[in-house]
Parts: C-alpha cells; structure tokens; sequence
C-alpha cells in the first residue's frame, strides 16, 4: 500500500473544477477526483494554519489540543501531564504515528513546523525534508524534493508521503513567467462595483483597502499581489494571482503523478487531496485571508483516490479534517485511538453509506475570536473578538442561497439563532466533558492574554490608518469595544 497526501495551503473548494469551478484551474487535482470520492462539505475544526494542522494530525478538536491560535499559550500543544509516558502519545497517535505502526515509511515534505515552532507536527515521520523557507515557498521550491523521493522509494512498498505547497496562500507568488491563463476568463460574478465600494467603506484588517492586514504596502517582492482592491481591475488581478496559485501548484502536482505513474505504481497508489483551511476573497469584506469562522474559511476541499475504492463520487454529508486519521486507520485495519475526537468514514470510500455529521462546530482565535455552527444549509457565527471588523455578535447565513455570505439573517431568524447557539452549548459541554484535567476552554485563554494574536496592541497603529483613508467615523466604536486597547 502507497499513500500520496497534498496537503494544498489555503485552497478553497470552489475554485477548483472539479467543485464546479468555471475556471480550469486545476486539471490534475480534477483527474484525481474522477478516480475517487469528493466531499463537498469537508470542514477544518479550527482555522487558520496552525490550530487546523494541529486538529488533522492528532485527530482531536483544538479546545482539546488546545492549539487554537498563533501565538501566546493557545499556540502551544497541552501538555499530557501525568498522564505522560515513557514516549508521548504523539509518537503513535497521529496519522504518520499511527501509519508507522502499521508498518508504513513516513516521509515529510514541509516548511510547517519550522514556520509555527510547531515541532509536534514532525511525530511519527521517518524521514523530514524542510523546504527552507518557512512557507513563502513555491511550487518549484518543493517538487524536485518530492521527485527524488519518488525516484528513490515509489516501488517500495508501505509507504505515506505527506507534500505540503504554498503556491494559493497569500501573498500570490505564481512566476511571472509562468504567465495569466486567466486573463480573459470571466470573474465571479456575486462581487459586483456595487459591493466592492461597500466594502471600501467598510473597516477590518485585510479589508478592501489593507490588504497588507493593517495597511495597504504592496511588496515588490511579489508582483501578483495587491496592497488594495480600488475597482474590478484589482479585484481580478486579486482572483488571477490566486488561480494562478493553484493552476501553478496543479502543473506541479502534474509532474508527482506522472512520476509515479512511470514507476508503474499510480494505480496502487491512494492520492488524497485537502488543504488546511480556504480563503476569503471579498467574503465578509476580507480579502486574501482566512481570518473567520465562517463557510469560506473553514469548508476545505477533500478528494480521497483509494485503490479498489468509489470512483467520480460526491458525498455531501458533513465531516471535519480531524476525521481522515480514524478513517484510514479503519481502513488499514487498525483499532482507534481512545484520544481521537474524530469519527471514521471509512465505508463511504469503499462505496457504502455516509453516516456523516448532524452539525459540525468551527473555531477561529488567531483572527478573530469567533465559533461557527453548520448545520441544515446554515451557517451561524457568534463574534467573541470582531478583529476590528465591528462584526455583530450573531451572524446568520443561508449558504446555499447565498454562498457568498452577504445577507446576514440573525435579525430575521431568531429561532433558527437560538438552535444554533444551542447546539454550540451543548457542544462546548461535550468537550468539558471529555477535557484534559485542569484544562478549560483555550478561547477564553486567548481573551485573557489580549486578544487574537494577529490583533494585539494593533488598534492604535490602525486607527491612524483609519484617519488617513477617510474612515474615522469607525474609531469610537472600536474603542467602545476594545477598551483594553492602549490609547494615546
């Protein structure tokens, strides 16, 4: 058995073909798809890059982990305490734990670790080659490593290669060589200039108008990539430097299956496809970021090619990222760990039935401080740190109207908000039940240290630039509700 895993940073779903894209950016990823199953409506538990890697690797929630944010305490794996033995659980609890004592070689290609000091994310591999530059790599940084692995071990037996790209995370970074195969394609069409200057109005970090989280720098460095969005001119070039993000990584990814498909080995060989988190594109006036917890942040892609498994299959049920360690130790026939949170859908990719989620509950500190409940064709968000967004406490969104997020509905739809508030109680209940002794919620953790750490001791810097552009009109309701903040 061969496992192949693309681990594609900030890849949102519906930009690839095979989610119904118009655009085609993703020939390859889409050729893997009609090989295996689609999920439609896969979910990391806890976003951005870090908490949500935490969650895949160890199978667990991050109020679990309690690796919630960027930095501070709720940037740290918990320690497990008494409870510790001779070697830690991660060494045979996460997925390339888990994978080795199966009898597979494990093999990482990452930068991760190193960018977040998250040094548990190494538990389990054999091998780790560190791409060097600690995730503004591009796709040409990464794959020679991966085909000289490949080269070396494809025929082997019993093997996992995680690969992990950057090429679709801000900022853009696609070569300019590489060219524009979108410069002629039509643009999504929910952003019109009629909400594109709504949202230049608007105040929060990765706004319309500061792009570069609290101002509006553009690097030279990166060309593709915007200071701010002032007409449609720069809302494509916006959309053209993300796709061609993707469609450069896919060329990539092209290049591996190729490889492996001359070792006479891609028809044995499992491909799985999911990223750790998406990335707003004008959603809730952010732009080339992943600051919420909301549909577009959280819903991530996940294709899973398994040999002798369903083949051009879409499930819509819902699951989470923290549930793939489960299902391929069911299907390797391994017995789970008493410690994962996640449940299995190992029968879906064999062709049986989806006994997917009721809801499924997703958290963001890094950004904002905010918990969002799916569940039916909603998406609840309850606002605890608004990341100067001035966010309502309760938003509300029908997802399958209006994908996009643009009418908030928590006004209109009382009850349906208090369902939602009440599946993420019972929820929240759920986990102090079943929490590390001493331990509570690591939200409250991150409120109690000052905040997200991408909004501490910011606000005074960005007011300044709020008075510049124009927008001061928003400066006594961020100091209404942020008065921790130090003021002049």
């Amino acid at each position: 058995m061969r496992i192949l895993y693309l681990d594609l940073d900030t890849l949102r779903p519906d930009h690839l073909g095979c989610y119904g894209y118009h655009r085609n950016t993703s020939p390859n990823i889409d050729a893997i798809a009609r090989r295996g199953v689609r999920f439609a409506n896969y979910y990391c538990s806890d976003a951005p890059c870090l908490p949500s890697r935490a969650a895949l690797v160890t199978g667990r929630f991050g109020i679990h982990t309690g690796v919630v944010g960027h930095g501070g305490t709720a940037a740290d794996m918990r320690p497990e305490g008494i409870y510790r033995g001779f070697s830690s659980w991660l060494s045979t609890g996460t997925i390339a734990g888990m994978l080795r004592m199966a009898g597979f070689r494990t093999a990482l290609v990452s930068p991760f670790a190193e960018r977040h000091g998250a040094w548990w994310f190494y538990a389990g591999f054999d091998e780790i080659y560190n791409t060097g530059k600690s995730g503004m790599e591009s796709a040409e940084d990464v794959t020679p490593t991966v085909r000289e692995w490949i080269k070396r071990n494809a025929k082997s037996d019993n093997w996992f290669l995680h690969v992990n790209y950057w090429d679709p995370h801000a900022p853009y970074r696609a070569p300019l060589e590489f060219g524009n195969p979108f410069q002629n394609d039509p643009l999504p069409s929910w952003l019109t200039e009629e909400v594109l200057e709504k949202h230049r109005e608007m105040v929060g970090p990765h706004g319309a108008r500061e792009l570069n989280m609290y101002d509006s720098y553009v690097s030279s460095e990166f060309p593709r990539h915007l200071g701010e969005v002032r007409n449609m001119t720069d809302f494509r070039k916006l959309i053209d430097g993300y796709d061609c993000g993707i469609r450069y990584m896919d060329q990539h990814i092209g290049h591996i299956l190729d490889d492996l498909d001359k070792e006479s080995v891609l028809d044995e060989t499992a491909v799985i496809v999911s990223a750790d988190h998406a990335e707003n594109l004008g959603e809730l006036n952010l732009y080339a970021e992943h600051a919420t917890a909301d549909y577009i942040t959280c819903r991530i892609p996940m294709i899973i090619s398994w040999p002798g498994g369903s083949s051009d299959r879409q499930v819509r049920s819902l699951h989470y990222n923290l549930d793939l360690l489960p299902t391929l130790a069911e299907l390797l026939g391994q017995e789970p760990n008493p410690r994962w949170d996640g449940k299995s859908y190992a029968s879906v990719i064999g062709g049986g039935e989806d006994a997917g989620r009721e809801y499924l509950v997703v958290s963001q500190c890094a950004h904002t401080c905010q918990r969002g409940v799916r569940f039916g064709r909603w998406m609840y968000i309850r606002t605890w740190h608004d990341f100067y967004h001035l966010f309502p406490d309760e938003m509300l969104f029908d997802v399958q109207a209006d994908p996009h997020e643009q009418v908030n509905l928590a006004m209109d739809e009382p009850e349906l908000c208090e369902k939602a508030s009440d599946l993420l109680e019972s929820w929240r209940e759920e986990m102090a039940r079943t929490m590390p002794a001493g331990y509570g919620d690591p939200m409250e953790t991150v409120l109690a240290e000052g905040g997200p750490y991408h909004a501490r001791k910011q606000l005074q810097r960005y007011c300044q630039f709020l008075e510049k552009t124009g927008r001061s009109w928003a400066i006594p309701e961020l100091r209404r509700r942020h008065p921790q903040e130090p003021w002049k």
